[in-house]
């Protein structure tokens, strides 16, 4: 018998409905996104008007009014659960926003598409045939099985999801129990950058793939044409489709050549060191100064303010390389240290220790130095990773795989 932790693991599918199930999940995702909505009006008018906070129990009151009305009646003729969780996320993302962890919520918008999710009252899971039923469905969905679910598994929930390029995916959330990987030595450290996606302390440089940078041609494209149509129109959301697909392929190949590197790093080595990146910190500083005489604030060369060094940033997807690595790390029983972003990385010599100062302005330009106190000539991101994994070895007292948090050094 495994002796493995449980954990709650997610495991998504591509599905193609027929039209009759089309149109119903149409109704229900359009429904989710009316309730919030309108629920989050509700809650704004209630504090910008009368500084009163309006609770979830409330707003769930606020439904069942909504549903006898002849404006929103329309609202019974999806099923009530996913309607009911909408009311959920909705007070999850307002205590996100009053933990100062998330911004405040924003009013969901049809052409991103929508979800909406499913509890176990909600829906019928045969097991043996794998099959699984949608409240108010006669018929299972016709899923893509790309992957076997865990054996004996009974889903808890199912996220029903339509993308803005048109495809739809049911996310299957199931208790499974994984075993931790065998326990090695091994230990590295990774320096995050953008010329080089990583380079480990152990001499590996992983290049950087800039997967817009690959679409970027056809993407643009693909815009001017849409800039073109008029709104409202059919060949206006014919071509906003064609661009939705092109940023769908984009993520898509982000999120395999992320998966596969943080899985190998993870497999292969007992503890990971990275640094903490403050990603939104870098794109404000990366974004040109506004131009007076430009109300767009468009570059010189006519490239938006998001290209260069900002867009690369945000091509890289240092946030979810981060967020892989601190779960896999959990399931596998392995150990995440997380360097203080402030630690002067690229700074210290690590042959002797010596702090030498920043590396060229912007801290950007010098790609390699000589020590002036050892003469020892390093490659900075060689130096940074190796120094990244010195920093976490040397107060890395965390042995349950947990993330660890190192402070900077003074």
């Amino acid at each position: 018998m495994s002796n493995g932790k449980l954990f709650k693991r997610a495991y998504r599918f591509r599905f193609y409905p027929t039209p009759e199930q089309e149109s119903l999940l149409r109704r229900t995702v359009g429904c989710c996104r009316k309730v919030y909505n309108l629920a989050l009006d509700a809650r704004s008018r209630a504090w910008t008007s009368e500084r009163r906070n309006v609770t979830y129990v409330q707003t769930s009151a606020m439904l069942t009014a909504w549903k006898k009305t002849g404006e929103y009646s329309y609202l019974n003729e999806v099923s009530c659960v996913p309607l009911q969780q909408t009311l959920r996320h909705l007070q999850a993302a307002f205590s996100h926003f009053f933990r100062q962890t998330g911004d405040y919520p924003t009013f969901k918008r049809k052409s991103h598409g929508g979800s909406a999710e499913f509890t176990r009252s909600a829906f019928r899971w045969d097991a043996e045939r794998r099959e699984l039923t949608l409240a108010k469905m006669h018929d299972p969905l016709p899923i893509r099985w790309s992957r076997t679910l865990p054996r004996k598994a009974v889903p808890s929930t199912v996220t029903v999801s339509l993308d803005a390029a048109g495809r739809w995916h049911a996310s299957i959330l199931v208790e499974e129990r994984i075993d931790a990987l065998p326990k090695n030595t091994r230990a590295v450290g990774v320096d995050l950058g953008v010329k080089d996606f990583a380079v480990t302390s152990d001499g590996e440089i992983i290049g950087n793939p800039r997967h817009y940078r690959r679409l970027a041609e056809k993407l643009e494209r693909e815009q001017r044409a849409l800039s073109r149509k008029t709104k409202g129109s059919s060949n206006h959301r014919k071509a906003a489709l064609k661009v939705a697909r092109t940023h769908a392929r984009i993520a898509d190949m982000r999120r395999d050549f992320l998966h596969k590197l943080s899985t190998r790093l993870i497999r292969e080595n007992q503890t990971v060191a990275i640094e903490d990146i403050a990603v939104g910190n870098l794109t404000k500083r990366c974004e040109p100064k506004p131009d007076p005489d430009n109300p767009n604030h468009w570059l010189p060369n006519g490239q938006s303010a998001k290209t260069g060094l900002n867009r690369s940033i945000m091509d890289a997807g240092w946030s979810e390389f981060r967020r892989m690595l601190e779960y896999k790390a959990e399931w596998y029983g392995r150990q995440l240290i997380i360097i203080d972003r402030y630690y002067p990385s690229t700074q210290i010599c690590s042959h002797c220790g010596a702090k030498t100062g920043p590396k060229g302005r912007g801290n950007l330009d010098v790609r390699a130095w000589t020590c002036p106190a050892c003469g020892i000539r390093h490659d900075r991101d060689g130096n940074a990773a190796e120094n990244i994994l010195a920093a976490g070895l040397a107060v890395s007292v965390c042995k349950d795989g947990r993330t660890k948090t190192v402070a900077s050094q003074e």
